[in-house]
This record gives C-alpha cells, structure tokens and sequence, in this order.
C-alpha cells in the first residue's frame, strides 16, 4: 500500500515524528477494518504556521489543528484507489499528547486513524455520525494495541 510521507523543510529538529512503517501500519489498519484492499495516500507533516495556514484557507478557521483531511474524491472503482492527503501538525500533536497524557504514538495513530477514515467518507457533524465514526477508530486503536482515544 503506497504511503507517500512528506515532511515540511520547516518542521523543528526536536520535534518527534513517527517512522514510515508506523504510519503504514497505522493506515493499513483502517483499510483492513473497511475491507478495502488497495489505496494510496500522501500524508504530510507540517509545522504550526503550515497548518494554521490551511485551516483558515480550508476551514475559515485561523489557528493551526492536529490533522486536516482532503479526499480527492476519485471514484471506489478506479484503481489504485487513491485517497487523497493527510496533513498532520507535529507541534499540535506534541502538545495535545502531553496535555491529554496519552502516549505521543497513540495520539500519533490516531490522528492517522481519524483523519483516514475521513478520506473514507466518514464524518462527525451529526450524532449519529460521529457514533460511528468514533466507534471505528476505538476498534482501530484498540486493534493496534492502543486504549480508546476517547477515554
């Protein structure tokens, strides 16, 4: 399953960023879940600026955030199914781990879960939708090893 990992030439030296067969492991997970067996997608880790840069272009909203989701919105019979881009902020991660006192891989797999799973369609403005989706990602995280991410 190609995953293609860009990392932002402005990120901090210190700044933890999984290795690439964590972040393959962590999207192939997903995929297993929704039985689908082939997709590709780009996930880019950004700094603060980057981030708080597409929230507002993207979500009218100006301060960075954890993890944006942009579907390409390509057709399930077209394959490879190409799913389109993650775009992680390192710093929000890094912050939101500590804050939340959850491991930073955990938080950092679920970011991916999260944000993959929106790629897939799925959603949380509604109720019912956001049931569904959570539900997903706990037996996700919880498939990898990982607590529930909402506890």
């Amino acid at each position: 399953m190609p995953v293609e990992i860009q990392l932002s030439s402005s990120l901090a030296d210190n700044v933890y960023v999984p290795s690439k067969e964590l972040f393959v492991v962590w999207v192939g997970a997903v995929l297993r879940k929704q039985a689908i067996d082939e997709a590709e997608l780009s996930i880019r880790i950004v700094d603060e600026s980057e981030s708080q840069d597409l929230n507002k272009e993207y979500r009218d909203k100006n301060t960075p955030t954890n993890v944006l989701s942009f579907s390409l919105g390509v057709p399930e019979y077209v394959m490879p199914r190409i799913l389109g881009d993650l775009v992680i902020c390192a710093e929000v991660v890094a912050v939101e781990s500590q804050t939340q006192d959850k491991p930073r891989d955990a938080h950092w797999a679920h970011m991916v879960v999260h944000g993959v799973l929106h790629l897939l369609g799925f959603d949380h403005q509604a109720d019912e939708q956001a049931q569904q989706m959570e539900g997903l990602e706990i037996e996700v995280m919880q498939g990898l090893g990982f607590a529930n991410p909402y506890e």
